[in-house]
């Protein structure tokens, strides 16, 4: 196996799907090691968890920065050099980034979003879906660019939406798919199995059992 891909996890929270990505790189052959949990938070739940599993965590409280983003994000952005970082994961990373960032780390920096993407961007997207009546709503992992909630689609994972949901039972069966497809499509990067091309992503699935990688529904 090849030499693992060093990746940071940058949370604002609880790090939900931080959890699952440390849990899928526990397994020896995964091929990438979370070397980093970064959040703009002191206080951001997560912290604690990835220190608990001997994670080396940071933070860039983005309020010492009084509103300069680009100030913020360079000082992210050192940390994430300074650690040899090779991919970056944003799991509930509340922070809407600029350009700079987004350009330094292109096609190397991950999102997941609660929606089957490109419908419902950006917030109380399971309120979204009830409300236009969907029977299928679910998740996306996708490589970040400059608009946001957009990017090339690396995962998705759907889940049908029943007649009795409320938007936290709904959301609910959306983030159990979420912990699935998050560390799949980071394994699909971090192995060179996800290409771009023409700003679509290629992951070589030829049949149904890699097709699992990218849909789900319970």
């Amino acid at each position: 196996m090849s030499e693992r891909k060093r990746v940071a996890v940058l949370i604002s929270g609880r790090g939900s799907n931080m959890n699952s990505l440390i849990s899928a790189a526990m397994h020896p052959d995964y091929p990438a090691e979370i070397a980093l949990v970064l959040a703009n938070k002191p206080d951001a739940g997560g912290l604690a968890k990835a220190e608990e599993m001997g994670i080396p965590t940071a933070v860039v409280d983005h309020r010492d920065y009084k509103g300069d983003r680009e100030a913020f994000e360079r000082a992210v952005d050192e940390i994430l050099r300074t650690a040899k970082i090779e991919i970056v994961a944003l799991a509930g990373f509340m922070r809407l980034l600029t350009p700079l960032l987004v350009n330094a780390w292109k096609d190397r920096m991950l999102n997941i979003h609660p929606a089957l993407l490109p419908s419902f961007k950006g917030l109380a997207t399971h309120e979204r879906a009830l409300d236009e009546g969907v029977k299928i709503h679910g998740a996306t992992v996708h490589f970040v660019s400059a608009e946001m909630d957009d990017g090339p689609i690396i995962a998705q994972g759907a889940v049908p939406v029943l007649d009795d949901d409320t938007p936290a039972t709904l959301a609910a069966r959306v983030l159990s798919v979420e912990h699935q497809i998050y560390p799949k499509a980071l394994a699909l990067v971090a192995s060179g199995k996800a290409r771009l091309r023409d700003q679509r992503v290629a992951t070589g699935a030829a049949d149904a059992s890699q097709a699992d990688a990218r849909l789900v529904v319970p």
